[in-house]
């Protein structure tokens, strides 16, 4: 009985809309780590913060995409949490980047909300969120 709740639980996490966020989250991962590991291993020393933080993205992408994956209650309450502070990360960078463009030598994954992968940084977490809300278990 445990065990075909657990799996209810899985599922109710990666149906729907959930296997968008899923797919997309997927595709955030890759995008941020290989752009991260390109930028970082060849022009570190032109930008780190920057490289850093999309580097820090690609993980935050990657353990929501495991979270979402993985089901359960647990698992909906990180990726929540993370969601949460992904939203705030994108709007902190995303604010900082207009106020003072100069304080970034290059862009991040999150500079302008996330404009260069078409505002899906600032739009994923907000979907996300509403998601993992709706999708709570009784």
């Amino acid at each position: 009985m445990v065990a075909a709740q657990a799996k209810t639980d899985r599922k109710r996490l990666i149906s729907g809309p959930g296997i968008l966020l899923v797919w997309l989250y997927g595709v955030m991962v890759v995008g941020a780590v290989s752009r991260s590991a390109y930028q970082i291993a060849t022009e570190f020393d032109r930008a780190p913060l920057p490289y850093t933080l999309s580097a820090v993205a690609g993980v935050v992408y990657g353990f929501i995409t495991y979270t979402l994956v993985r089901g359960g209650e647990t698992a909906r309450k990180a990726a929540l949490v993370c969601c949460a502070a992904e939203l705030v990360g994108v709007l902190t960078v995303g604010t900082w980047t207009l106020v003072e463009p100069s304080a970034f030598a290059d862009a991040t994954v999150w500079s302008d909300y996330g404009m260069g992968y078409l505002f899906i940084p600032v739009l994923l977490p907000l979907s996300a969120v509403y998601w993992l809300r709706r999708a709570r278990t009784a």
